[in-house]
């Protein structure tokens, strides 16, 4: 009826629906209805070749109708129309709401669809341009949305703007446009910290903090988690959370959520960088509980950050050697979808994924992932502390050839001489890693020694810092150098210091990851009664983990008592592990990220060799050899 100027279209509609005739109702009270596309697309045919002229203005007021009804589809109705000012008015008052609840895919399309020149003109507009740019990662445009709207907040006189211009700025929003001052310095913040200028960050940042009004709680958020991520770098990690974390309470009280949760990767992030693993938990649990609060499991909105809180408790599984609880954890993250991702949740993901097959075993999958998350890896304004390169690496060392990894040391121009600092702290104990696995393989004296030195160093450092988990990586691999000379009780000091570390965390990967050398060190810690059941725990989590040594780790593993005519290969032992879980076939292959096709394959291969038919009997016969 707004549309058409009728007034019979609600008994049309009605009829429409009871002949069944290519409508859909879309609540119980009838009063939103949508047509079949195939349909919708019939009659927008028609309208095109019978009355062009009048599309333009069905779409302009189909938008003033919306505009009524608060929807988002006003906007797509004022574009479809050419009515650019209307569009631009409406893309204005929706631009704060859209940033903050982080849709800034959709205000990009919006504002890409607008004349630049209106942009421009609109300060506003320009700004919110500039902060969806730097959000979706695409800095080259942020400056200059920043300019274009700082000549409107400049006295007439000393604008420096085109001769074309308006005497006036278009204003809509005038609350928005009072806090555009404090909104640029928060941008300029982000965009320094995204391209690694810390100085400027902290300078625009508390720029920011000036111009803020105290009230102003999404500001003063954003500007504190700024400050918060510039301590980060210098490895001042205490600080950098305590700022961090005021951040985030800033951006709860302007009831900012996604925001919110998104500061949690950064959180807990931290806390594991510090050994506090049981902390980082709680605080993925807290967003997640923060989330579901407002917005419980299976209905809408999801927030955005979701998805990564999933990937991030995935990971603290796989620490303490869950891995059937670290991999339903991934999965869960991809069921919610990549809207409910921050940027980076493609890649952490996958790296996520390939550390659950290395500790299964499987390097050649862990590898394969690791290549893929390369690609997809987009820089926002998160730390790259642990380059996907260096995780590469120690897939190389683990698997045995190390012409890749002592290329990889050359190409990052890494030396045990270097200065050290907290952003090049993984990749120094990766290089440590590679120099002795070449003492191990070549037996050469200058690499061991170059490698307890540097790890001596690296252990300074990172104490100094209270980067606790660093200090137990450092410390185990400086108990694995002197075992390389068959030198025991040397290389129980370093280990007795790291497991009185890491059992109040719960680790177990860090020690199993390292295969035949650390249980042999472990049992001969356990022979001197140095923390026996934790020890107990750790020898019984590697008996069952059988990794592959370095020169097996091309072949499939398989628990040792298999009374089968051929073994499992290590993947269908994957896939016989989530028969135990309640994921469907299409979700298993998700979770494994194979194709659904493979999942088959394996699961036929797997009843013949079991002589099953389901997977229930499947899993039972399993059980009953052992092999899950």
């Amino acid at each position: 009826m707004a549309v058409t100027g009728q007034q019979d279209g609600h008994a049309r509609l009605a009829a429409l629906e009871r002949g069944n005739f290519f409508i859909v109702p879309l609540d119980d009270r009838r009063q939103w209805y949508r047509y079949h596309h195939l349909f919708a697309e019939v009659l927008t045919s028609h309208l095109w070749a019978e009355q062009p002229d009048q599309v333009a203005t069905l779409h302009r007021r189909a938008s003033a109708w919306y505009e009524q009804q608060g929807a988002a589809e006003a906007i797509r109705h004022a574009l479809a129309a050419g009515d650019f000012a209307r569009a631009a008015d409406l893309v204005e008052i929706t631009a704060p709401a859209m940033l903050r609840s982080r849709q800034e895919a959709a205000l990009l399309g919006w504002l890409k669809a607008l004349p630049d020149e209106l942009v421009q003109n609109r300060p506003v507009l320009s700004v919110g341009y500039a902060r969806a740019l730097l959000s979706s990662g695409e800095f080259d445009g942020v400056e200059t949305g920043l300019r274009d709207a700082e000549q409107w907040l400049d006295p007439p006189a000393d604008r420096h703007a085109r001769v074309d211009a308006p005497a006036a700025a278009m204003v809509v929003d005038e609350e928005e446009f009072r806090r555009l001052p404090g909104a640029i310095a928060v941008a300029r913040a982000g965009r320094a910290l995204a391209l690694g200028d810390v100085p400027a960050t902290v300078t625009y940042a508390r720029r920011a903090l000036e111009l803020i009004a105290e009230d102003d709680y999404l500001g003063h958020g954003s500007a504190a988690a700024l400050l918060g991520l510039a301590s980060w770098p210098s490895g001042d990690l205490e600080t950098a959370h305590r700022s961090y974390a005021t951040g985030m309470t800033s951006l709860q009280k302007a009831g900012n959520l996604s925001d919110a949760i998104g500061c949690t990767m950064a959180l807990a992030d931290i806390r594991i960088a510090q050994g506090r693993l049981r902390e980082a938990m709680r605080t993925y649990e807290h967003a997640l509980h923060l989330a579901t609060e407002q917005h419980p499991e299976g209905t809408r909105p999801l927030l955005r950050g979701m998805a990564d809180m999933y990937v991030g408790i995935s990971e603290l599984q796989r620490e303490r050697d869950d891995l059937q609880a670290a991999t339903q954890h991934l999965v869960r993250s991809k069921e919610l979808g990549e809207h409910t991702g921050l940027p980076q949740n493609r890649y952490r993901c996958r790296v996520a994924m390939a550390r659950i097959r290395e500790a299964q075993g499987d390097l050649d999958g862990a590898l394969e992932l690791l290549h893929e998350a390369e690609r997809l890896y987009v820089s926002d304004f998160f730390l790259n502390v642990r380059p996907v390169t260096a995780l590469k690496t120690r897939g190389w060392v683990a698997q045995g050839p190390l012409g890749e990894a002592l290329d990889w040391a050359r190409e990052r121009g890494l030396s045990v001489e270097d200065d050290l600092s907290y952003l090049r702290e993984f990749e120094h104990l990766t290089l440590a890693r590679v120099l002795l696995a070449r003492y191990k393989s070549e037996r050469a004296d200058r690499s061991i020694l170059e490698a307890m030195g540097l790890l001596r160093r690296l252990r300074t450092a990172a104490e100094e810092g209270e980067r606790t988990g660093s200090v137990i990586e450092i410390l185990v691999l400086q108990a694995l150098a002197p075992q390389t000379q068959d030198n025991i009780p040397a290389a129980l000091m370093p280990l007795e210091r790291a497991l009185a570390l890491a059992e109040p965390q719960g680790y177990v990967r860090i020690f199993i990851d390292q295969g035949a050398p650390m249980a042999q060190l472990l049992r001969a810690a356990a022979a001197r009664g140095i923390v026996p059941a934790y020890i107990g725990r750790l020898l019984a989590a590697s008996a069952s983990a059988q990794q592959p040594s370095a020169g097996e780790a091309d072949r499939p593993t398989a628990p040792v008592a298999q009374p089968m005519i051929e073994p499992l290969s290590q993947r269908e032992l994957d896939v016989l592990r989530l028969f135990k879980t309640e994921l469907s076939g299409p979700e298993i292959a998700d979770a494994l990220m194979i194709g659904l096709s493979t999942v088959r394959t394996h699961s036929k291969s797997i009843y013949s060799q079991l002589n099953v038919t389901s997977r229930r009997a499947a899993v039972n016969r399993a059980a009953e050899l052992d092999l899950i």
